[in-house]
């Protein structure tokens, strides 16, 4: 086993477990969608964009994503293109599908 610098055990835990999205031309990392909570979810409903930073975002990129001070509309981008960058398609729920086929009734 070879031995990791502290600089590139950081950049592992930094690229590893994060989708990326871009805001005003700077790179944010994500946590996947699967260790969101559903409140990180009401924030983003509520458009609460702070909390659902605070939740969703590696913790040393949450203060940047407050200080870019995006508009709605740069918002409305990066947060669709960060749900999509962990996984999720902004809209759709990762639940399970109907069945195309209907149930027959006796």
């Amino acid at each position: 086993m070879t031995d990791i610098t502290p600089a590139e055990a950081q950049e592992i835990e930094a690229t590893e477990e994060y989708g990326t999205a871009t805001l005003c031309g700077t790179e944010l990392r994500v946590k996947p969608v699967t260790e969101w909570r559903p409140s990180y979810l009401r924030a983003l409903r509520q458009a609460d964009y702070d909390t659902w930073a605070a939740g969703v975002l590696h913790e040393d990129d949450v203060a940047t994503f407050v200080d870019l001070d995006a508009t709605i509309a740069e918002i409305t981008t990066f947060t669709s293109d960060a749900m999509e960058s962990v996984g999720e398609a902004p809209g759709k729920s990762s639940g399970r599908a109907k069945s195309s086929r209907t149930t027959r009734k006796r």
